[in-house]
């Protein structure tokens, strides 16, 4: 399920690694995770991606 707010990610948005299946970034779904439940990094965006993320951020709180 995607909504307004969601980036899609492709093969190419990845720095290193991957993930196994179609994935999003949801900036309007953020949590704070503590260290002890992250088992390992499974991939690395790109920085264009992250300006993406920063940019859509940006939209989200200035409407």
């Amino acid at each position: 399920m995607t909504d307004e707010y969601a980036i899609a990610l492709s093969e190419s948005d990845f720095m290193s690694g991957s993930l196994r299946q179609s994935s999003n970034i949801r900036p309007n779904r953020l949590f704070t995770a503590d260290t002890g439940i992250i088992l390992y990094r499974a991939a690395t965006i790109s920085q264009s991606k992250m300006k993406d993320v920063q940019d859509k951020l940006i939209h989200m709180f200035s409407d």
